[in-house]
């Protein structure tokens, strides 16, 4: 039974998520939501994912009723996305890969977008 931390924060929204067997335990978020008529800048994004990236680490924890003991690997997402707040989750999910002595892996944000919905639909695939 493995349990996966993921980190994804490749654009305005970042989001911690556990899963345990293919079944989500936690997905807490937030989203950065610029002023009307102003459009994502990616620093200020950047500061938005740093200010509540450890947050959401606990909060997920706590929703799924575990420790950073019982997490045996980290995915983040590696990219495509904006540079400033890729690199500021990617430090995050490495400096806990560490700390807890679990391996990370980098995820392709596109294919575990498409593969998040074959897990969902529960859709048995062959990949080549």
């Amino acid at each position: 039974m493995v349990v996966c931390l993921g980190m994804e924060g490749s654009a305005n929204k970042i989001g911690i998520g556990i899963m345990k067997n293919n079944v989500v335990l936690a997905n807490p978020r937030k989203t950065y939501v610029t002023p009307p008529g102003e459009g994502f800048q990616p620093s200020q994004t950047a500061r938005h994912h740093q200010s509540h990236v450890v947050d959401l680490v606990q909060t997920a924890l706590e929703e799924a009723k575990l420790s950073p003991e019982d997490v045996d690997m980290i995915a983040y997402t590696k990219g495509p996305g904006m540079g400033a707040p890729l690199v500021s989750v990617a430090i995050v999910a490495r400096t806990l890969s560490q700390l807890w002595k679990v391996p990370i892996v980098g995820v392709n944000h596109c294919i575990g977008r498409n593969m998040a919905k074959v897990l969902q639909a529960q859709v048995k695939i062959l990949l080549i």
